[in-house]
């Protein structure tokens, strides 16, 4: 059977794309599947799709490729088929998707065409040929919440369809009881969500996560809200916050006003987000709506229970209150608090309730739900009085052994030859372990040849020395579906300061590919103290590239001054923080020496009080910033160091020290922590993560 999925963009992240793909590669066990973009915007898709997925699409917007649509006036002329609400002008859809979509569901040979949102679900009832194919379209938000004139075009394009599914089957309920006497079959299918191959969380660390696009209808700004609450009993806990969209400023000045800054961190988008589910120990979800709730089982299956509002529809079919997570009244901040706090203060009850959750995950794996859709595929064509395609895929035979006439012996010597020189494409995933070491688990499946090697080469050679890469041993795989895997151990190897890039050599022929990341596993390294505390300072971050590799961010220092806490306040810059690889010597009268970076502004001190051989405070009066800028045409920045005394030279020659906040997972906190302006005065994070004030707006 082949089966076609209408997606309007493919190359995004979003929770219809997930799925999309998600579901794509479950059927593609048993039957070809195509994912057909309307859109294709970037060379390649950024979310993990089965191979044997083919991606055909029909605009191309790539203003520099060759096959680019990006000028074709018809992109600018408005579509005759989708009301405005779904058009958006033309940006969704326009005269040239109504001619492309149309002239592909004219000449397809599909015999199933799911179309996944509602301008596709109107194309389809419009231009899919009755008879010649199965027409199914999806529903990824529920009834009530499309606009009057979308919702009544939607209504229409139903009845002209063969089946027609919502993600719960509440919303199906609903969907029939507005469309009575249409023939059309309305079901409930969830989304299929894959269990992930990341480690799931413990439940130990002190961190709640969420995630999801930063729209109105998710109503962050309670979850913001009640956190406040939380902080206020239990500091050591921090909130998480991954997506974009047009609600991050409004977020952004709420957590500054309430004085969450170092509470409450905005991440961004990032994907794939498995491994920040499992970083955490409970996510939340405060939507006043959610059609199914992908992040939700996304959580489940990495072992983090979740408290989630009780708002339509998703949320109640997927949790069982006080089993596998805690549902709370839609709209109620204090609502969210306590259930959040009820899971914050109960560690055994979080624990269980994350092996519960791992376990409810599982009814939403793709293959479950592949097989509802294979029903449901049955039972249409027996509706028609006809059977369904045959299922089975082709196998291709292996090159070398399908020419006829070719000796067996010769042809397989051809087959081994060509197993052996098949381009490296390494894809690995990186955990971190208790100890701080990192382990590279290189994917056996694209990998060809013996005695293979890791090499690390340093992208940003500040030294200037030209470094040769770094090579370390690949361990062969143990059995047939292990990784070849390399150790780095933090007590055999230093790396230097910077970004390190990692490749696969072989050595047989040269061969030298770059690693693709599938999971840069950064769990380990949330509690993680200094693995070297009397050794210089060292720490390494594991992350994927905006390019989809795996590269490492290490900094080693001969001593450190991490930044634990960072509070501005409306007259202060107040910062709390340990020494690493070195102390306080006995007597000391430590400093801060705010140094600006060229200009007319002079350098500054204040005192710092040392709470113990390596831990200290001290405060940073924004007056002394006024009184030390110079006027003049660039906003200065300063620098702050810590020197260990004031007159004398430090133990090792170590002082001063960059203040800065390394340590954890967060590669860029340039980009995540971010501190309120106060009179044009702001502290930031370099993009070294060292700490500075600017006066810059």
């Amino acid at each position: 059977m082949k089966i076609s999925f209408l997606l309007h963009n493919a190359y995004g992240i979003g929770g219809t794309i997930r799925t999309t793909f998600n579901m794509a590669s479950a059927l593609a066990a048993r039957h070809t599947v195509e994912i057909v973009t309307v859109m294709r915007t970037h060379d390649a898709p950024s979310l993990p799709l089965h191979p044997a997925v083919r991606i055909t699409p029909l605009i191309d917007r790539r203003p520099d490729a060759e096959t680019s649509d990006a000028d074709d006036p018809l992109l600018t002329r408005p579509t005759a088929h989708i009301p405005a609400a779904e058009a958006k002008g033309t940006t969704n859809f326009n005269a040239l998707t109504d001619q492309r979509i149309a002239a592909y569901l004219a000449d397809t040979d599909a015999d199933v065409v799911i179309a996944t949102r509602p301008g596709l679900v109107i194309y389809l009832a419009e231009f899919g040929q009755a008879g010649r194919c199965l027409r199914i379209g999806q529903e990824h938000r529920i009834y009530g919440t499309h606009e009057a004139t979308l919702r009544a075009a939607c209504d229409a394009a139903i009845a002209r369809l063969d089946a027609y599914t919502t993600v719960s089957e509440a919303d199906a309920a609903t969907h029939r009881a507005h469309l009575p006497g249409v023939a059309t079959r309305i079901v409930g299918l969830p989304n299929g969500v894959p269990a992930t191959e990341v480690e799931p969380s413990d439940g130990s660390a002190k961190l709640v996560v969420a995630a999801g696009r930063l729209i109105p209808v998710k109503r962050y700004d309670l979850l913001v809200e009640a956190w406040a609450t939380v902080a206020a009993k239990h500091p050591d806990w921090h909130l998480r916050l991954y997506g974009r969209g047009p609600q991050q400023p409004i977020l952004r000045r709420r957590i500054d006003e309430l004085g969450l800054a170092d509470h409450v961190t905005l991440m961004g988008a990032h994907s794939p987000i498995e491994t920040e589910w499992a970083k955490g120990s409970i996510a939340a979800v405060t939507s006043r709506e959610e059609s199914f709730g992908m992040t939700i089982v996304e959580a489940m299956h990495c072992g983090v229970p979740v408290v989630a509002t009780d708002c339509p529809h998703g949320p109640g079919e997927i949790i069982t209150h006080g089993q596998d997570g805690l549902l709370v009244p839609v709209g109620d901040s204090d609502a969210i608090a306590k259930g959040l706090l009820s899971l914050i203060e109960d560690d055994e009850l979080r624990r269980t309730m994350g092996a519960a959750a791992r376990t409810a995950a599982q009814r939403y794996a793709p293959e479950r739900v592949a097989e509802a859709y294979e029903q449901l595929f049955t039972q249409l064509y027996e509706a028609r009085g006809t059977s369904a395609p045959a299922t089975r895929r082709g196998r291709r035979p292996l090159r070398g052994l399908a020419t006829p006439g070719t000796p067996l012996k010769t042809a397989l010597k051809g087959a081994v030859k060509q197993l052996i020189r098949k381009p490296l494409r390494p894809s690995a995933s990186c955990r971190v372990d208790a100890d701080g070491n990192l382990t590279v688990l290189i994917d056996r499946t694209d990998v060809r040849g013996t005695d293979l090697a890791l090499t690390l080469t340093r992208r940003d050679d500040h030294d200037g020395q030209g470094a040769a890469p770094l090579t370390l041993p690949l361990r062969p795989p143990a059995t047939d579906d292990a990784p070849w895997t390399a150790l780095l151990d933090r007590r055999a190897l230093t790396l230097a300061e910077g970004r390190w890039d990692l490749h696969v050599l072989r050595p047989g022929d040269g061969a030298r590919r770059r690693v693709v990341c599938r999971f840069a596993e950064g769990r380990g390294l949330l509690d993680l103290e200094d693995p070297s505390p009397d050794a210089p300072f060292s720490w390494w971050i594991p992350y994927r590239t905006v390019g989809g590799h795996l590269a490492l961010r290490t900094w080693h220092r001969r001593a450190h001054a991490e930044a634990r806490t960072i509070h501005a306040d409306a007259e202060a810059l107040n910062v709390a923080g340990t020494l690493h690889g070195t102390a306080f010597p006995a007597g000391a009268t430590p400093t801060v020496l705010a140094v600006p970076r060229g200009g007319p502004s002079r350098p500054f001190t204040v005192p710092v009080t040392a709470l113990g051989p390596a831990e200290f405070r001290a405060t940073i009066p924004y007056d002394r910033i006024r009184e030390s800028h110079t006027e003049s045409p660039k906003a200065p920045v300063w620098d702050l160091t810590l020197r260990l005394t004031p007159d004398t030279p430090a133990p090792a020659d170590i002082s001063p020290l960059r203040i800065g906040r390394i340590m954890g997972d967060i590669v860029d906190r340039n980009k995540t922590d971010l501190y309120p302006s106060t009179d044009g005065i702001r502290p930031y994070l370099t993009k070294a993560n060292n700490l500075a004030v600017t006066t810059a707006s």
